[in-house]
């Protein structure tokens, strides 16, 4: 894969810089540097990760939150007021461990990805980064499916469909309507306006 300087621009401009007692909402987890979730990360996963950077004190505490999102993230986020995580740790961690990872699952998710415009396939990085890789399945009561726009922008891909990837890059914000995160409205538009930009020079 590509990763173009606009779309790394993208992910950093949305990622912040997080610390561990600020949760960011939503089905987070306690977050940390550059959108690093703890919720969704195994205990060894985060230690080799950080272990250049972080006090080994902040890890084993940091430890604990784990597997931990939403709600039950909210309540525990307070015990790492007194954490302080450097930009230059995060860019680093960013750079060398999780970029690479984010990058390989967005293959694993969207076959295909590498033979898509480099900006598009950056912007395809910035969603899995965002929303991880699950696809989930159509649903069979009338609850509303949230991984519908996933499985499309897969099989677009697929045949390097442009055109359906912004569309559905940009209808994926009704899951978030109304709910208090306009930054990842934001941010959908943002990798859709990214993936877009590579139109005409795909026609050309």
């Amino acid at each position: 894969m590509i990763m173009t300087e606009k779309a790394k621009k993208l992910i950093l401009s949305f990622e912040g810089l997080d610390q561990p007692y600020k949760w960011p909402r939503g089905g987070s987890g306690v977050t940390i540097g550059r959108g690093y979730d703890l919720g969704y990360v195994t205990a060894s996963e985060f230690a080799n990760d950080w272990a250049d950077y972080l006090p080994n004190e902040y890890i084993e505490r940091l430890k604990s939150a784990i597997g931990y999102t939403g709600e039950i993230a909210r309540r525990i986020a307070y015990r790492f007021f007194d954490i302080q995580i450097k930009l230059e740790w995060a860019d680093a961690v960013f750079e060398l461990n999780m970029l690479p990872k984010q990058m390989w699952r967005t293959i694993i998710a969207f076959p295909g990805v590498e033979e898509l415009p480099a900006d598009a396939q950056g912007a395809l990085v910035s969603l899995v980064y965002n929303r991880g890789t699950s696809m989930g399945s159509p649903n069979e009561d009338d609850t509303p499916d949230s991984r519908m726009e996933m499985r499309t922008i897969r099989d677009a891909v697929k045949v390097g469909d442009l055109v359906t990837i912004v569309n559905q890059l940009r209808f994926m914000k009704r899951l978030w309507v109304g709910k208090g995160l306009d930054g990842l409205l934001k941010r959908r538009d943002a990798e859709a306006a990214l993936v877009e930009s590579c139109i005409d020079g795909v026609v050309a």
